[in-house]
């Protein structure tokens, strides 16, 4: 490790009431100014917190301030994009959203994933960390007591000028009996700010466990989605394999009978050919859901065989709450958390001030000391303490304090620059999962209508087949153009069930903050002053 030199200078004051007691004598009580700078023993206390506090001008904290901002959600327009959907007051999704899809099935998965996710387990633990860490904190605020028992033996120089070997003998014991005390009063509330930092760094920690099970929710319910989507394709899949095949057998039997040729035999095999593809691609998509389920289930494989297929309710268009901008920022989980985040930072620079302050403390130690095989450690005679207030004040650090106090304004402008990502992305967010639910809606309307007409055309092909006015390949043809539509249909739903599942984690997913948000609004969330005051005594 490289050395660094830095010119320090620290002044500190104490004043002590001793007694002191060996096994030869008493000495007498007496009280003793003490400092620990040689030059400054002749000083009076009184002189020697005055020089200090004249000298405390060298350690400051001009110059440095916080330039972040919070965004009030109220100035992110959005009365435009948002203008066609309905509002309502009671739009905000429930804790159990999912309920309203009404699939039991999917109930029960995203409750038993609640149980036994892995992540969930792993987001709690991080939550009970940052309040033990929180807890340690605040423990250094408080008093302290400490009591030690020693023994020692030492074999003794005969140069030693205070135990010569004539008085303890070559070989001497030491014995000691003690308890201390200390407690820094933390007069300007630095060390309350650093716990109020750890606090808040606690709640936020623990709304993103709240976080990860509503994200936990939202994935399995979207790949349940694909479950059902995969079912869907297969359904397609066997069809067309069906309508293929029948349509090989025809133009195998046309072919035969010189009504056609060998190149539509051999497409009429390719068909087949890929309608067995499409099965087994179906297949697998639907492998791939189940065990993608099986993870968030926090379970095997196995888990998945048991999945049954998906049978999820049309939710309807999107209704939006009505006071959505203002009052999202207590319904999204990562806002909220993010909030947490600036107030931990603005108590951090906070406790980062209030270290350019003089601060007081008070200690005291008492206890039984004897040295000597002969002695008893245990007599009234061997007993001493001390006790005494200690003053401390900044004066020169070259730069510390400056250097952890601009960290500190830095981390809150990281932090409400984050909070101001997060709230411009989270409405942006919403509007886009709207636009994107009302777009797929709509082409679900006209898919439908293709359906519906390409059903009428294999029902027309049928009767004109069965009343001679149309070859047998005819209603084949017409059935496979109502497979594809089909097919884009349920492509389609199951876009909108994944979209509607994402505008309800856009909307917080049934989180509610708002009790977090009342006691942040009673907290400063800012700084306690401007940085480029100087928080230092001057003359």
């Amino acid at each position: 490790m490289g050395a660094q030199v830095r010119a320090a200078v620290r002044c500190v004051a104490s004043v002590s009431v001793h007694r002191y007691v060996d096994d030869r004598h008493v000495a007498s009580r007496a009280f003793v100014f003490s400092f620990r700078n040689p030059a400054m023993r002749s000083l009076t206390l009184p002189a020697a917190i005055a020089l200090s506090l004249v000298l405390a001008g060298c350690a400051t904290s001009r110059g440095l301030h916080t330039t972040g901002t919070m965004t009030e959600p109220g100035s992110l327009k959005s009365e435009r994009s948002l203008a066609d959907v309905q509002l309502s007051p009671t739009a905000w999704p429930a804790q159990d959203w999912w309920v309203a899809y009404g699939d039991p099935q999917l109930t029960a998965l995203i409750e038993e994933a609640l149980k036994n996710n892995p992540s969930l387990e792993q987001a709690q633990a991080r939550a009970r960390q940052a309040q033990a860490i929180a807890d340690g904190v605040n423990a250094g605020r408080k008093p302290q007591a400490n009591f030690d028992a020693s023994i020692t033996g030492a074999d003794l120089s005969k140069k030693n000028p205070i135990y010569p070997e004539y008085v303890l003998g070559k070989f001497a014991w030491s014995k000691s009996l003690t308890a201390d005390f200390s407690w820094d009063l933390d007069l300007w509330g630095g060390k309350r700010a650093a716990w109020e930092s750890a606090l808040g760094h606690s709640r936020a920690v623990e709304i993103e466990a709240h976080a990860a099970r509503i994200e936990l929710s939202v994935n399995v319910a979207r790949a349940y989605v694909q479950l059902g989507y995969a079912f869907a394709t297969k359904d397609v899949a066997d069809a067309e394999l069906e309508r293929a095949s029948r349509t090989l057998e025809v133009t195998r039997k046309l072919v035969k009978g010189g009504l056609d040729t060998p190149q539509q035999e051999h497409l009429a095999d390719s068909q087949v050919a890929g309608a067995e593809q499409q099965k087994v691609a179906a297949d697998r998509a639907i492998d791939a859901a189940r065990s993608s389920l099986s993870v968030l289930l926090g379970q095997g494989p196995d888990r998945g065989l048991d999945i049954e297929r998906p049978h999820m309710a049309d939710r309807g268009p999107a209704v939006l709450p009505d006071k959505l901008p203002v009052d999202l920022l207590g319904r999204r989980a990562d806002l909220v958390a993010a909030r947490w985040e600036i107030e931990a930072a603005s108590k951090d620079v906070k406790s980062a001030k209030k270290d350019f302050l003089p601060n007081v403390s008070v200690s005291a130690v008492a206890g039984l000391v004897a040295v000597g095989a002969s002695t008893n450690v245990l007599s009234l005679q061997a007993r001493q303490y001390a006790f005494g207030p200690a003053l401390s004040l900044p004066i020169f650090d070259g730069g510390r304090r400056r250097a952890h106090l601009a960290a500190a304004d830095a981390g809150y402008d990281a932090m409400v620059a984050r909070y101001n990502g997060l709230l411009i992305s989270a409405l942006n967010d919403v509007s886009d999962q709207v636009s994107a639910l009302a777009s797929v809606r709509q082409q679900i309307e006209l898919e439908k209508r293709s359906v519906d007409d390409a059903q009428k055309s294999w029902d027309d092909a049928l009767k004109a087949y069965k009343g001679g006015l149309r070859g047998p390949l005819t209603p084949l043809t017409s059935r496979q153009q109502l497979l594809t539509a089909q097919q884009r249909l349920a492509l389609l739903q199951s876009q909108q069930a994944d979209i509607s599942i994402r505008l309800i984690e856009a909307l917080g997913g049934g989180f509610d903050g708002s009790g977090d948000l009342a006691k942040l609004g009673n907290a400063s969330s800012a700084p306690p002053q401007a940085s480029g005051s100087t928080e230092t005594v001057h003359p």
